[in-house]
C-alpha cells in the first residue's frame, strides 16, 4: 500500500484533549519576561558565555514577545467565531511594515518591563532594535499605509486580516556611487524573521497556463475545467499585528510560492539534476523579488504572475474557511466578507472569486456575479494614467486562460449596461470597456477592480474629486454613489509614540496619554503654543531629535548638520511629479547667493533629500545625481561654510524615517497640483512639529485647511491652474524674466557641477526648458523661492517656530489611520467591533 506522504491530515479516530489547547497563561511581568529571554537563548538557540552577537538576544526577544502575541492571536480569532462577526480582507501586494520589536513592545505595554530586564542582563535595547532588518514588503507610501492601516484595525478591535506577498528580497538596497544610485539585492529573510509563523497545512495550489475544457452534465448544466495548468503552491505565513493594549491580535498573511514538487525524479536519475529542479526555481520565483523591473516581457509577465498568486491564494483560503463553518451554502457569504483591493494591483480578485464561485462551487453567473459586486471594493491611489495598469490580453490569455473568459464576459454584460444608458454612444462604450482594442488589445485592470466592486474611493478630498472628474467620469456618471473619498492618515503609535519618545512623553505630561488611541485629543494642546515655558520644553526636544538626525546624516552621508540650523528635509520616492528637482533648484539659488554675497538676512540651512528611483526611471536617476554632485559642491566650498548643506540620504527606509521624522523642521511636499493622491509624508512630519512648504495637492489641502494658513508655507499653482498653463506653457519666457531661475540655469548649463563629466544633465536641463514639461517645473520656481524666504524668516525668529510647531501637532489629529479605519468601516465595511479579553 502506498503510503501518503502528505503530512497535513484530520485526525482519523482520536483528537487531542482539550487540555491540549489551554495552557496558562505567559506572564507580562519581568521576572516572566526574564526566564523566557534566557530560556530562548541558552535552549532553544543554543547560545552560551561565548556569544558576542547582539543578534542572538534580540532574536530570544522576539520569540519571548512572539509567543504573547500570538497567545493573544488565538483569543481573537475565538472571539471572532464566537460572534460571528463579519470579516474585512485587505489585499495588497505591498506591506511595508518596518522593524517590529518596537511596535510590539509598544502595543503589548511592555516597553517598561523590557528595558528593565535588558537593563539586568547587561543589555541595550537600542542595539538589540538595530538588529531587526526592515521587512522588505514594500516601496513607498501604498505598503506603508497598508501597515499603518492594519495596526488601526487592531487597536479599533475590527475583524480584518491582511493578505499579502512575502518577497524574499525587498525593492533594493540604494548605495550611491559617484552620484550614482546602484541597486543591491536587500535579501532582508536572510537571517530568518522571528516574527512570523508557517502554516504549511494552508498551502493553496495556484494555476497557470494551460487551457480551459466545457461539457454538459446529465442535466444540461454548462462545467468549465481548467485543464493542463502548471501550477505553484502558494504557502502561508503569519505575522501578528497587536492592536494598542486591548489583547485584540490580527493576522497579516503572506504567501510564499513553492513548488508542487520539489524535482522531477526522472531527469535527476537520467543524469540532468538543473532540469530537475527548475521547475522548483520556476515557482520560487513568483515571490522572489518585490516588483520585478517590467520593462521586458519576462518582467510583465512575473508582475502579472506575482498579482494572479495573491489574489488567488486569498481569496482560495477565505473561501475554504467558509466552507468548513458553512458547507457549500453561500448564501449570506457577501453578508459576512468583504475585500478591500489596495489599489489596481490585486483587480485579478474580481474574475478569480468569479472563477472560484462558479467552477469550483458550482454558483450560477448571476448568484456569483450578486457574491462578487456586494464583496470587492477598489481603493485608487494614483492620478497618473499610466500608473493605471493594463496588461496585453495576449500575456493574459497565456498566463490564465480561465480568467480572461471571464474576464470577457464581465465586459459583455456591462457594455449592454452602458448601452442602456446611452444608447448609440459608441465612442463612451469604447472608452469604458475592459478592453482597450488595438494592435495589441489589453485588459484596463482598473476599469476591472471598479465594475466588480459596490466601493470606489480615493484617498483625499482633492483626489476622490479628480478621479470623478477626470480619470473615471464616465463610470462616475454611471455609478454616481459607487464613489467615495477616505483621506489617508498614518498611525501615531508607531509615529510618534514609538518614534518621538521625548514628544510623546511631553505632551502625554500635558494633555494625558489618551491621545494614543484618539489623536484628536491632541487639539487640547494648542493652548500650550501661548505658554512660553512650554515653548522652551518644545524646543529642547526638538533639539535633541535634531542632534539624532544629525548624526544619521553624519554616518550615512558624511556630511555634518549643525542642529541650529533649519532643517529642510524631502524624503520620498524620487519622482518627476515629486519635484525634487525643484528642490534641488533652490539650493542652487541659495549656493548662488552665497558665492555673490546675497548674505542679508540669510537663514543657515540644511537640505535633507532621499528616496529609491525605479530602476528603470532614467530621469528620475539624473535627479538623484544632480543632488549629489550639487552637495558635492556646496559642501566642500569653504566660501559656504556652515550657512548651506546638502545631503542625499542612501537607502530610505522606514526605520531612518523614524529618526527622520522627529527631526525636521521644514517638510518639502512640492508636488505638481493634482498629481499626488494624498501623501503620507506630509502627515508623519506634522504629527511631529514639522511645518509644511507645498502645494495645494493631496492632502496637503487638508492639512493646511486643519492648522491654518500662518502656520503653513503654500505656494504655486492650483490644479485647474496647471490645466490651464498647459496649453500656453512657455518656460524660456519664464527664465528669461526670472533673473534668479535664469542665475540657476546658467550654473547647471555651464557644466559647473559636472566639469568632468560634460552633457551629463542635459536631459534634465531640456526638460525644464521643454513647453511640453507636464510637471511645471520652471513655473512654480519664483512662487517657490519667495514661500522658502518666508519658511527662512519665520525660523529666525525661533519663538515664533515653536508655536506653529506645536500648533502643527495640535492640528494633525485629522490624521490617524483610526479615523481613517472608522470611515472605511461606516461606510464600506460595517465590521461589529469585537472586544476581546485582555
Amino acid at each position: 500500500m502506498k503510503r501518503d506522504p502528505n503530512p497535513f491530515k484530520p485526525f482519523a479516530v482520536s483528537r487531542p484533549a482539550p487540555g491540549m489547547f489551554e495552557v496558562p497563561a505567559l506572564g507580562m511581568d519581568a521576572e516572566s519576561l526574564d526566564q523566557d529571554i534566557r530560556r530562548y537563548f541558552g535552549t532553544f538557540l543554543g547560545q552560551d558565555k561565548h556569544c558576542r552577537l547582539a543578534y542572538y538576544p534580540y532574536r530570544a526577544l522576539a520569540l519571548a514577545l512572539r509567543d504573547r502575541l500570538l497567545e493573544r492571536l488565538k483569543q481573537t480569532r475565538y472571539a471572532y467565531e464566537e460572534a460571528g462577526a463579519k470579516h474585512a480582507y485587505y489585499l495588497s501586494l505591498e506591506f511595508l511594515m518596518g522593524r517590529t520589536l518596537n511596535n510590539a513592545l509598544l502595543n503589548l505595554g511592555l516597553v517598561e518591563n523590557t528595558e528593565n530586564v535588558l537593563r539586568q542582563l547587561g543589555l541595550d535595547i537600542e542595539e538589540l532594535i538595530d538588529n531587526e532588518s526592515d521587512a522588505g514588503l514594500g516601496n513607498g507610501g501604498l505598503g506603508r499605509l497598508a501597515a499603518c492601516f492594519l495596526d488601526s484595525c487592531a487597536t479599533l478591535q475590527l475583524p480584518v486580516t491582511g493578505y499579502g506577498i512575502r518577497y524574499e528580497y525587498g525593492m533594493f538596497r540604494q548605495r550611491i556611487e559617484n552620484g550614482r544610485q546602484i541597486e543591491e539585492p536587500d535579501h532582508w529573510l536572510r537571517n530568518g524573521n522571528p516574527w512570523e509563523i508557517e502554516r504549511p497545512e494552508h498551502s493553496r495550489r495556484i494555476q497557470f497556463g494551460g487551457h480551459t475544457e466545457y461539457h454538459r452534465d446529465a442535466n444540461g448544466q454548462l462545467h468549465v475545467r481548467w485543464v493542463d495548468s502548471k501550477d505553484v503552491l502558494a504557502v502561508p505565513f503569519d505575522t501578528p499585528v497587536p492592536g494598542y493594549r486591548n489583547g485584540t491580535v490580527n493576522v497579516l498573511r503572506l504567501w510564499k510560492a513553492a513548488a508542487t514538487d520539489e524535482f522531477d525524479l526522472g531527469e535527476f536519475n537520467a543524469g540532468s539534476y538543473t532540469e530537475s529542479v527548475a521547475a522548483k526555481n520556476a515557482a520560487e520565483n513568483i515571490t522572489m523579488v518585490l516588483y520585478p523591473n517590467d520593462a521586458s516581457e519576462n518582467g510583465k509577465e512575473l508582475r502579472l504572475r506575482q498579482q494572479y498568486f495573491l489574489a488567488s491564494a486569498s481569496l482560495q483560503d477565505i473561501l475554504q474557511r467558509w466552507v468548513l463553518q458553512h458547507g457549500k451554502e453561500f448564501s449570506r457569504f457577501a453578508e459576512l466578507n468583504c475585500f478591500q483591493l489596495n489599489d489596481t494591483h490585486p483587480s485579478c480578485a474580481v474574475p478569480e472569486l468569479m472563477r472560484l464561485l462558479l467552477d469550483e462551487h458550482g454558483l450560477s453567473w448571476d448568484a456569483a456575479w450578486a457574491i462578487v459586486s456586494r464583496t470587492m471594493a477598489y481603493t485608487n491611489h494614483t492620478l497618473l494614467p499610466e500608473a493605471l495598469e493594463k496588461w496585453s490580453v495576449r500575456l493574459f490569455g497565456q498566463l490564465l486562460p480561465r480568467l480572461l473568459e471571464i474576464i470577457y464576459e464581465i465586459n459583455a454584460r456591462f457594455l449592454k449596461e452602458v448601452a442602456r444608458r446611452w444608447p448609440g454612444d459608441n465612442a463612451r462604450l469604447a472608452r469604458m470597456s475592459l478592453v482597450e482594442e488595438g494592435r495589441d488589445p489589453a485588459i484596463r485592470m482598473a476599469y476591472l477592480a471598479i465594475v466588480g466592486s459596490f466601493s470606489v474611493n480615493g484617498v483625499a478630498e482633492l483626489h476622490s474629486a479628480l478621479l470623478q472628474q477626470g480619470l473615471f467620469r464616465d463610470f462616475h456618471e454611471l455609478w454616481p454613489t459607487k464613489f467615495n473619498n477616505k483621506t489617508n492618515g498614518v498611525t501615531q503609535r508607531r509615529w510618534l509614540a514609538s518614534a518621538n519618545p521625548r514628544l510623546a512623553a511631553l505632551i502625554s505630561e500635558r494633555i494625558g496619554d489618551g491621545w494614543v488611541t484618539r489623536l484628536d485629543d491632541l487639539h487640547g494642546l494648542a493652548p500650550s503654543a501661548d505658554d512660553a515655558a512650554f515653548r522652551t520644553r518644545w524646543a529642547e526636544v526638538r533639539y535633541a531629535n535634531k542632534q539624532r538626525l544629525a548624526d544619521l546624516v553624519k554616518r550615512d552621508c558624511h556630511v555634518d548638520f549643525d542642529p541650529q540650523a533649519l532643517f529642510d528635509v524631502q524624503v520620498k520616492r524620487i519622482h518627476e511629479y515629486k519635484r525634487q528637482l525643484l528642490n534641488v533648484l533652490h539650493v542652487i539659488h541659495l549656493y548662488a547667493r552665497i558665492k555673490n554675497g546675497e548674505l542679508t538676512d540669510f537663514t543657515p540651512r540644511c537640505v535633507l533629500i532621499g528616496g529609491k528611483a525605479a530602476p528603470g526611471y532614467f530621469m528620475a536617476k539624473r535627479i538623484i545625481t544632480l543632488i549629489c554632485k550639487v552637495a558635492d559642491m556646496v559642501n566642500d566650498d569653504a566660501e559656504v561654510g556652515g550657512l548651506l548643506k546638502l545631503a542625499f540620504l542612501p537607502n530610505y527606509r522606514v526605520s531612518a524615517m523614524e529618526i527622520i521624522a522627529p527631526g525636521s523642521d521644514l517638510s518639502e511636499q512640492i508636488s505638481t497640483a493634482g498629481k499626488e493622491a494624498s501623501g503620507t509624508g506630509n502627515m508623519k512630519f506634522m504629527m511631529n512639529g514639522g511645518v509644511t512648504i507645498g502645494t495645494l495637492d493631496g492632502a496637503n489641502i487638508e492639512i493646511r485647511d486643519e492648522v491654518g494658513d500662518d502656520n503653513f508655507f503654500l505656494f504655486g499653482l492650483t490644479a485647474e491652474q496647471v490645466e490651464v498653463t498647459r496649453d500656453h506653457y512657455n518656460p524660456e519666457a519664464i527664465i528669461d524674466t526670472d533673473p534668479d531661475l535664469a542665475r540657476v540655469m546658467a550654473l547647471i548649463e555651464s557644466g559647473h557641477f559636472n566639469q568632468l563629466e560634460p552633457g551629463l544633465f542635459d536631459p534634465v536641463i531640456k526638460a525644464i526648458r521643454s513647453p511640453h514639461d507636464p510637471w511645471l517645473t520652471a513655473a512654480d520656481f519664483r512662487s517657490y523661492v519667495d514661500a522658502q524666504e518666508r519658511a527662512a524668516a519665520a525660523y529666525r525668529d525661533r519663538d515664533g517656530w515653536m508655536r506653529m510647531s506645536i500648533l502643527n501637532t495640535a492640528a494633525s489629529g485629522k490624521f490617524s489611520t483610526d479615523r481613517t479605519m472608522r470611515e472605511y468601516n461606516a461606510e464600506i465595511w460595517h465590521l461589529p467591533v469585537v472586544k476581546v479579553e485582555a
